[in-house]
């Protein structure tokens, strides 16, 4: 079975992390996803608000660096869930339990979402020059001989 989301927008508030008793991470949050097709009468296009939920190091990831408006990309797979609300009614939730989030966007292109300056560091860029190869020549080449006896 094949069971594989992946979407990419923008969240629509601040995610928080909270902890379950057991102290596992776990942040809920929406993502608004721009359709890839509009209207015929030239409206505009229309946007699907799905739930994503992350869990251990994913929730935190995303709590520590994306906020409201942030560009998100998320894979993982989709849940529905069954429970019942105040009122005793059956409701059912469908939800993607995201395996992996990743930031959507560049920090310097994120002017839509408000400044966050915590982003990582990035990589320290190697001093060391890369290494020099040289050409080759004609010489450095042996030919193989071929035989018409393909063995396929």
């Amino acid at each position: 079975m094949l069971n594989t989301a992946v979407i990419m927008g923008r969240l629509t508030a601040d995610p928080e992390l909270r902890q379950t008793p057991n102290g596992v991470s776990v942040t809920s949050f929406t993502v608004a996803c721009d359709r890839n097709y509009s209207p015929r009468s030239g409206g505009d296009r229309q946007c699907d608000f799905i739930d994503v939920v992350a869990w251990r190091q994913s929730a935190e990831f995303v709590c520590r660096y994306f906020t409201k408006g942030s560009m998100i990309i998320v894979q993982g797979s989709i849940q529905t869930r069954t429970y019942q609300d105040r009122n005793g009614n059956n409701r059912k939730a469908v939800e993607i339990v995201a395996d992996n989030c990743m930031f959507g966007e560049s920090k310097r292109s994120s002017s839509a979402a408000p400044s966050n300056d915590s982003y990582a560091p990035r990589a320290a860029v190697p001093t060391e020059p890369a290494p020099a190869y040289q050409s080759g020549s004609a010489d450095s080449f042996e030919e193989i001989p071929m035989d018409d006896d393909l063995p396929f």
